[in-house]
């Protein structure tokens, strides 16, 4: 098998069907892979019906494939479902740039996710929480015990923490924090499982009633962190310096630092890239995008989610950090064929490979956006990517949404109105 690569020069002009060739030699997917990941034989009603309720059909998005990723030295083809134009684009060419300095460095913590339990109608708080702490070890075996199979892998409960909540609109009470270890599973199932499981021990121990028993989404025990540095000299463009480039960077991530407003659209450009793998590989994006934006909160105010400084050469470079619960088993990360097979194409083979893999196109993308912004404006190269969409819209087929598309950049009107009259203009010549 040749060395895997995620440069594929020229990717972008291939017709559909030969990207698909080049990705599966490139890849080294089976037939079967690539069919899935055409779309051709996705998921089919009767599998959706099992995975919702009130299952109709269908819906499809858009799957595309971001180029030139080496994380933590491995080359890395990227699948990402998204509807959004210039996001696969532009994570692929900050990849490109960051290559020549090693590209994306990633880390991640260990798998443990957080079950909540609230403990209302306790007479004496310190009371309770000193049966609790009396009582762990024998509570955390009484959890080691539901998952046999977990704890033989190396996961399981680590801690039980209790935190104390003084001001409420309903009083003080106990929460109980289960520290669980869940290896390569996002982890909802098995946290939830382990807090029923839980509750009525804590009952007896308290005298009080456990209410909420559930997973918390602010996952800042399973953080992924990756970081980037981009050379000066891959920084230069068009009429740009590269230090116009790298200062202009820095100028717009302060924005974001300093200013709520400007960090929610900051983080959302972030989340472009995040979300757009975590779809591709079915996991959980509501989830990933709750813990994020709450640890970008964290110190009371809200803030960006990444950092852009300069090194002591002057080259630009980025950190990113945030919770990142996702997972190789469970949920539609089996079930779902694309799933399946968009994780063949990424290689993953564990939960931390794909963490670390997620958080670098998160800080692509991000780099993807300052720069746009921070140079020739986001519309330009936007909307060059969205006349496309908008050709399609108005009723182009075939070699007309080109045309038109390029009609339509050229004079700087991407809109349906216009495009439906040179449409209709074109039709009488």
């Amino acid at each position: 098998m040749a060395a895997r690569s995620s440069r594929i020069p020229g990717f972008y002009n291939l017709p559909l069907a030969d990207r698909l060739q080049r990705l599966g030699e490139a890849g080294d997917l089976d037939p079967s892979s690539l069919v899935a990941l055409s779309g051709v034989s996705g998921l089919d009603r009767n599998l959706a019906d099992h995975m919702i309720e009130n299952v109709v059909g269908t819906y499809s998005l858009p799957l595309g494939v971001a180029l030139n990723f080496i994380v933590n030295g491995r080359e890395v083809l990227v699948p990402m479902v998204i509807e959004e134009p210039s996001v696969v684009a532009g994570a692929s060419y900050m990849a490109k740039l960051a290559r020549a300095a090693g590209s994306f460095r990633s880390s991640v913590d260990a798998p443990e996710m957080i079950g909540q339990m609230q403990l209302l109608d306790v007479a004496n708080l310190d009371a309770a929480a000193a049966a609790i702490t009396q009582a762990k070890d024998e509570l955390l075996a009484e959890v080691a015990a539901i998952d046999p199979f977990l704890q033989k892998h190396g996961g399981g409960p680590r801690d039980l923490e209790i935190r104390r909540i003084e001001e409420s609109s309903i009083g003080p009470f106990l929460v109980l924090h289960l520290i669980y270890d869940v290896r390569d599973a996002m982890g909802a199932n098995a946290v939830n499982t382990a807090c029923e499981r839980l509750a009525s021990k804590i009952e007896g121990l308290t005298g009080g009633r456990v209410h909420l028993r559930i997973l918390s989404n602010l996952a800042d025990r399973r953080l992924a962190r990756s970081e980037c540095t981009i050379k000066l000299s891959e920084l230069a463009f068009g009429d740009f310096s590269a230090e116009q480039v790298r200062n202009g960077i820095i100028e717009a991530w302060a924005f974001a630092a300093a200013d709520p407003y400007r960090a929610a659209t900051h983080n959302k450009g972030i989340m472009n890239g995040i979300d757009a793998v975590v779809i591709a590989t079915g996991n959980d994006w509501r989830a990933v995008e709750a813990g994020a934006h709450a640890y970008a909160a964290r110190s009371g105010r809200y803030t960006s989610l990444s950092t852009w400084s300069k090194d002591a050469e002057g080259n630009l470079v980025g950190n990113l950090e945030l919770p990142m619960a996702v997972g190789i088993v469970g949920g539609a990360t089996k079930v779902h064929p694309g799933a399946a097979s968009n994780s063949s194409l990424a290689c993953v083979t564990t939960a931390a490979e794909l963490a670390e893999i997620i958080v670098s196109v998160g800080l692509a993308q991000n780099l993807a956006a300052l720069r746009a912004l921070a140079t020739e404006g986001i519309q330009r190269g936007h909307m060059s990517l969205h006349a496309r969409q908008v050709a399609v819209a108005a009723g182009a087929q075939g070699d007309l949404i080109e045309k038109l598309a390029g009609a339509l950049i050229k004079e700087n009107t991407v809109r349906v109105d216009r495009a439906e009259q040179l449409l209709k203009e074109w039709s009488h010549d």
